[in-house]
């Protein structure tokens, strides 16, 4: 049974301003994928490269400022492809909410900030001790980081087939 309060939502947002928009120009929704294709790109590019550096390759390369160069690209990618993917959303949300793709890829989305936030609030609070040595739990949160974000790029894809 659908819970009509929660639907009435999405409808209300399918059914604005914005999500008329979104389905009505036919330039506004091929530019609004295109920029959250870029978004996720940048955001999982720069992730990806991060995280295999964590894994041991390209130990030529310090850590630290590595980090310092992706980790703000990451940001300026999540929320350019969060801020499109609203947008893109909007066009016909009540439909979309129920699609078993866009739900693995909300909560694909959720456990890799939750495992971010993990990586920053335990192993990376020592980056600068590190040296040479990345510690256990920074690789653990590497490896998940990778499989977290590729698989929200695939279950994105998947959504138009559902």
């Amino acid at each position: 049974m659908e819970h009509q309060p929660a639907a009435s939502i999405f409808l209300t947002l399918q059914e604005s301003a914005l999500g008329q928009a979104m389905r009505s120009s036919p330039a506004l929704y091929p530019a609004v994928e295109i920029l959250h294709i870029i978004g996720f790109v940048v955001l999982v590019g720069s992730i990806l490269a991060l995280d295999l550096r964590l894994l041991g390759l390209g130990r030529a390369i310090a850590i630290p400022p590595m980090a310092q160069l992706l980790l703000p690209l990451s940001r300026a990618g999540f929320v350019l492809a969060i801020s499109m993917g609203l947008l893109l959303f909007s066009a016909d949300a009540s439909h979309v909410v129920k699609n078993p793709a866009f739900q693995a890829k909300a909560l694909l989305i959720v456990a890799a900030l939750v495992n971010v936030v993990i990586a920053h609030a335990l192993p990376w609070r020592d980056v600068g001790r590190w040296g040479d040595r990345v510690p256990g739990g920074a690789k653990a949160t590497a490896l998940i980081s990778i499989l977290l974000w590729l698989s929200v790029v695939c279950a994105g894809r998947l959504i138009a087939y559902f």
